[in-house]
């Protein structure tokens, strides 16, 4: 499962309205690169593939393909707004390394 925090919904809402993307889900995955060796995505989705994994959590529907799935279980969904910039935060137990940024990671 993927948790949502609080202040993760709310920044995704109000994305997706700002998108005129109402109705759309979350899609999280997991792709090679970045300086650990693979990164984070996170789009806005409204098309269910064959294989993808869909939960709801704090009232948010998020959707992972299968592959992706197997390094995202138990992850948090978060947003922070601190100094160090805006965006859309992975904690994820899985993790043995992060970059400085936290966009890329390895296991």
């Amino acid at each position: 499962m993927i948790t949502v925090t609080d202040n993760a919904k709310k920044q995704a809402l109000r994305l997706m309205e700002d998108e005129d993307k109402t109705g759309y889900f979350i899609r999280v995955g997991v792709q090679g690169g970045g300086c650990s060796g693979l990164m984070y995505q996170l789009t806005f989705d409204n098309e269910m593939k064959e294989d993808d994994k869909e939960f709801e959590d704090n009232g948010v529907k998020v959707v992972v393909d299968k592959k992706s799935y197997l390094y995202l279980i138990g992850t948090t969904l978060d947003f922070s707004g601190g100094l160090n910039g805006k965006g859309f935060v992975f904690i994820n137990p899985n993790a043995d390394r992060t970059c400085g940024c936290g966009e890329s990671f390895s296991v």
